[in-house]
């Protein structure tokens, strides 16, 4: 059987281990493959030298389900799964989804409402005198005090209500390793000021360079307060110039450390080049896997980061606006394990990321300098320095499409359409038709009113015309049926009944029938939230 990450007592005897180093509980059923992060971290710490063992959606009603692989020596590790608890459990009308894809069979129940909170909770009360570190999407973007959609309230920072010592935002490799060497090196709480990407509870400010928010308490009786602290937040989120950022609690003082630094070409490509099956766990078989493999166990992730900066994304807040990449290299030995698999039929679904075809920084200034404070990159306008070539982009997918067994090379993760019109770049369109497009190409116009385009930091109606013209006539002289499927979206804030109406006249004179509509949900650490 391939080798997972411990997940059972007899796993651990089999490896002659007597403890572990760190338990990692996750609201997520255990999927060893890069796209899920609780396998990412856990294979990180692992490849360096560390003893990790992954308790998948254990039972929160019974603390002993949190002792089943014992007292870990350095911490305990607690993350929500790939999505906030909350928004994996109700739609943007609060009602509950009938299917949850990172549970085993899709059955929804197999995690608490506000997991992290719960988890952390339990594994406090099973070993309370081990140091509790979250992380994951739902606490890097409830870190500071924020808006909840779900109960109509502004709620403290998930720091705070779950108790833990450190919480991890952004994307955790290095900042967990850090961690791990002080927690072994018995340097933990000494190490907290200096370790980027972390935030912490102090009972005084820090002296270095900071900025204070409006605190919890203000930002819960006024909106102004609220939007004032949202701004700082923002502002301050580039790992080259941002600074601490603190937000008063009740007596004590949340501190938001700057931004870890961007992980290097050859750090992102060891992050994807660890061992992992690329399967679910066995255990799972029985109920058909996990369906949220599928949609990821033939695809490649070729970067991090996106410059779109879309107002209703939380991107920005987590991934950051630097891209990072990775190397041709990395990508053609992925692609080939892939290959050998059993059940490769001869298709990469993806070649992406947040946004497939941004490889490389916006602009050469970030390398050194970081992304501007208080403007975009990429739209509504795109800035004169916008790097806008894509023959990195194209020179992959060539290499990949050569490879022996592979069939096709699909790209299905978001395709920025304003970002090929700003390169001029018809040839592109012209090839992605040609090799890339599975009958449908997907894009995120989200919508057509110029007034709610500029809100939600998108490029307007024009531009989605154009790029619309381009690819039908790339398609006629290539002779191919190939169509677009648009995306919209609704009750995004500031968008009136005229703009709704505007969009719906725009989708009857083009004789588009969407397939869906997504409806606005407003998630923490978004500004269209704010």
């Amino acid at each position: 059987m391939d080798r997972f990450l411990v997940t059972e007592p007899s796993d651990m005897k089999k490896r002659g281990w007597a403890e572990l180093d760190f338990v990692l509980i996750s609201g997520d059923a255990y999927v060893d493959h890069p796209s899920f992060a609780p396998a990412v971290i856990g294979r990180y710490l692992e490849s360096k030298g560390y003893r990790v063992g992954i308790i998948d959606q254990p039972d929160w009603n019974d603390v002993e389900a949190f002792k089943k692989l014992g007292k870990p020596r350095l911490a305990s590790l607690v993350t929500a799964g790939n999505l906030d608890s909350m928004l994996n459990k109700f739609t943007a009308a609060k009602k509950i989804r009938r299917q949850d894809d990172y549970s085993p069979g899709g059955e929804a129940g197999h995690r608490p409402d506000r997991a992290t909170l719960v988890y952390a909770n339990r594994m406090k009360e099973a070993y309370s005198d081990v140091p509790l570190i979250i992380g994951g999407i739902e606490a890097s973007l409830r870190r500071f005090g924020h808006y909840d959609y779900w109960s109509d309230t502004v709620r403290r920072s998930i720091l705070v209500d779950s108790k833990a010592d450190v919480l991890i935002y952004g994307m955790g490799e290095l900042q967990i390793v850090e961690l791990a060497d002080a927690l072994d090196q018995g340097r933990f709480k000494e190490s907290l000021p200096s370790i980027r990407g972390i935030c912490y509870m102090a009972k005084e400010i820090p002296t270095i360079d900071y900025v204070e928010c409006p605190s919890f308490e203000e930002i819960k009786a006024d909106k102004m307060a609220f939007a004032d602290a949202f701004r700082m937040q923002y502002d301050e989120q580039d790992p080259f110039y941002g600074r601490i950022v603190v937000q008063k609690h009740g007596d004590r003082y949340l501190v938001q450390n700057t931004p870890a630094l961007p992980l290097t070409q050859e750090e992102m490509d060891g992050v994807y080049n660890l061992p992992y099956t690329r399967k679910w766990h066995p255990k799972y078989d029985d109920k058909g896997g996990v369906p949220a493999l599928s949609e990821v166990q033939f695809s490649l992730v070729s970067q991090r980061g996106c410059f779109g900066s879309c107002s209703f994304c939380a991107i920005t807040n987590h991934q950051g606006r630097i891209i990072q990449n990775r190397s041709h290299e990395s990508l053609l030995d992925e692609a080939q394990t892939m290959i050998n698999m059993d059940n490769f039929k001869g298709y990469i679904h993806d070649v992406g990321g947040p946004t497939a075809n941004f490889r490389h920084l916006a602009c050469d200034k970030q390398a050194v300098y970081g992304a501007c404070k208080g403007r975009t990159c990429a739209a509504p306008e795109p800035c004169e320095n916008l790097n806008t070539n894509h023959d990195d982009y194209i020179a992959l997918l060539r290499k990949l499409r050569k490879l022996k067994g592979v069939k096709k090379v699909f790209v299905r993760s978001g395709l920025r359409y304003d970002y090929v019109l700003a390169d001029n770049n018809k040839d592109f369109v012209r090839e992605l038709c040609e090799f890339h497009v599975s009958g449908q190409l997907k894009v995120a116009p989200e919508h057509v009113s110029k007034r709610v385009t500029n809100m939600m930091g998108k490029a307007g109606k024009e531009e989605f015309l154009t790029f619309k013209s381009w690819f039908e006539e790339a398609n006629k002289k290539l002779g191919k049926k190939q169509y677009l499927v648009p995306y919209f979206m609704s009750s995004h804030p500031g968008c009136a009944l005229g703009d709704a109406i505007e969009l719906a006249e725009f989708l009857r004179d083009q004789h588009m029938y969407p397939e869906q509509v997504q409806d606005f949900i407003p998630t923490p650490g978004s500004l269209s939230t704010c």
